[in-house]
């Protein structure tokens, strides 16, 4: 469950993708070790801390840090990750089981969508464990039982001379060209550390019976994506490799039809037999489905707990709440696959929003769990400005122009700017290091008195330190402390009655309150 996490219909599709298409290549396809080296981060630094403090979501440690307001404002590009990457998955399917039975997609998509749906509203996570593990198990039994076949066939080249030799389109090993090495940073560093800040993945890390276990799952999970990136890498490489006007594709090759996303799909429909390619198309279309699953719930999930319950109803019952998540599951469903039907461009709103995800969320998840002293003012001022230079930079897939022209932005096909510069990361470091800073300005004015308490309208530096000094404070009543909560007696501050009178250096010795023995005593 852990591995598909990210190995779902998306990651499959989208690698086999990256390496068929020409000039980019394998050395594009950055998902399987991207994503592999999130979940090796995600284990060694963040499973502990969230498994280990029982948190429900991953927005809880927000609320509590920062309050319901704060974690109402993350909630909203959490909210868009999970949503537009289940309406990709979706759009994916419908593609895939249109090829499969030839029925049309918008029909293909509803179908799926409900499908999917209606089993995650009846089984909860336990339909999603379940169903994570058929997946898997079907990706790599159906692809692997197919790229031999579809390596053997007639009109493919052998992909190891493909691999360094044009033969039918550029090498698909592909290269990074020097100009486009800051690009490729940048989204090897949105995939490893953006890879994080999901739901999809905590609610994994959260229901694990320990940190510990969470952690050993997340290094397993690791190898597990990379180990089922292999047929997806082979298939995309056999796509590469292939003649396709002596396949029934025919011309032009799925490159120049614009069908490169979904390589996959007809490599196992056009080179391999009827009975392998329904087999190998039935496992991707398992896999999709399945991926699509997990979104839903994570959204609903973090809506029910985060929104509904420590918002709304703080009193709620649990039945309440699952009954809550229920409804969410169906509306949240039902959004993605109108979103999947009716947006032309959902890859490029999930683009987007997963960009986010990695400039706003992310920084934040690294001040909540390890930077003391962050308040919800540096919270807000990072959240803003992460947005703000995410924004200003445009995005090409979304025909967005640039507002900030970074060095070495160049004009696509379409007269949109696309930038070279790694400006996500940028953004992404301007958010962390706006949150630190704001947020110890903010204290220090509240604390060193330049601003007046009644300013403090978020009740973020005031009201928390007055509380975290009431909670070290020991109220004396009548019968609230016991004997072993009393601050122990220094020995030899100590005096006997006789020595009262007769001492006189113990009248000017230090004072022998327990905070100066201490002191003292170090």
């Amino acid at each position: 469950s852990f591995s598909a996490t990210w190995v779902g219909g998306g990651y499959i599709n989208g690698t086999a993708e990256a390496v068929y298409v020409p000039g980019y290549g394998l050395a594009w396809a950055q998902a399987p070790i991207g994503y592999s080296l999130s979940l090796v981060l995600g284990g060694l630094f963040f499973a502990k801390p969230m498994r280990s403090k029982g948190y429900v979501t991953m927005l809880d440690p927000f609320q509590q840090l920062y309050g319901k307001r704060m974690g109402g404002l993350l909630f909203i590009p959490a909210l868009m990750g999970e949503m537009f990457w289940a309406a990709a998955i979706f759009s994916a399917l419908g593609a895939t089981i249109s090829v499969i039975i030839d029925i049309n997609v918008n029909i293909s998509v509803i179908v799926s969508a409900l499908i999917a749906t209606m089993y995650t509203l009846v089984g909860g996570l336990y339909s999603v464990a379940y169903t994570d593990v058929v997946q898997l198990f079907c990706i790599f039994l159906g692809l692997w039982i197919s790229v031999p076949f579809a390596m053997s066939h007639p009109a493919v080249t052998d992909i190891g001379f493909t691999a360094v030799h044009q033969v039918h389109q550029a090498p698909w090993l592909g290269s990074i060209n020097s100009l486009d090495i800051y690009t490729w940073l940048d989204n090897f560093l949105l995939l490893t550390l953006g890879g994080i800040p999901w739901q999809a993945y905590f609610q994994r890390v959260l229901s694990s019976s320990s940190a510990t276990y969470a952690q050993v799952l997340s290094f397993l999970a690791a190898f597990g994506c990379l180990v089922m990136a292999i047929p997806a890498v082979l298939i995309g490489a056999i796509g590469a490799s292939t003649a396709w006007n002596e396949t029934e594709y025919g011309v032009p090759d799925p490159m120049t039809k614009k069908e490169a996303d979904m390589i996959l799909p007809i490599v196992l429909q056009y080179l391999c037999p009827v009975y392998i390619s329904f087999f190998g198309l039935g496992a991707v279309s398992a896999a999709v489905m399945s991926s699509a699953d997990s979104s839903i719930l994570s959204a609903s999930s973090m809506f029910a707990r985060n929104i509904y319950q420590l918002s709304f109803r703080q009193n709620a019952s649990d039945r309440e709440i699952v009954w809550v998540m229920r409804i969410t599951v169906f509306l949240f469903g039902a959004s993605a696959t109108a979103m999947a039907l009716l947006a032309s461009s959902v890859y490029g709103l999930w683009y987007l929003s997963s960009d986010l995800v990695y400039i706003i969320i992310f920084p934040q998840l690294l001040c909540v769990l390890f930077i003391k002293g962050t308040n919800t003012y540096g919270a807000i001022a990072g959240y803003l400005f992460g947005l703000v230079l995410r924004i200003t930079g445009g995005e090409p897939y979304l025909y967005l122009q640039p507002l900030i022209y970074y060095p070495g932005c160049y004009p696509d096909e379409n007269n949109i700017y696309t930038q070279r510069f790694p400006f996500k990361t940028l953004a992404m470091l301007t958010s962390f290091f706006t949150n630190i800073i704001v947020s110890y300005l903010a204290k220090y004015l509240f604390e060193s008195g330049t601003l007046p308490p009644k300013l403090d309208f978020l009740d973020a530096v005031v009201a928390r330190y007055s509380r975290e000094h009431m909670d070290k404070a020991t109220l004396v009543k009548s019968d609230n402390i016991v004997l072993n909560e009393l601050a122990p007696v220094n020995p030899r501050h100590s005096l006997t009655l006789s020595s009262t009178f007769t001492n006189k250096e113990a009248f000017s010795y230090v004072d022998s309150s327990p905070e100066l023995s201490n002191t003292e005593d170090n």
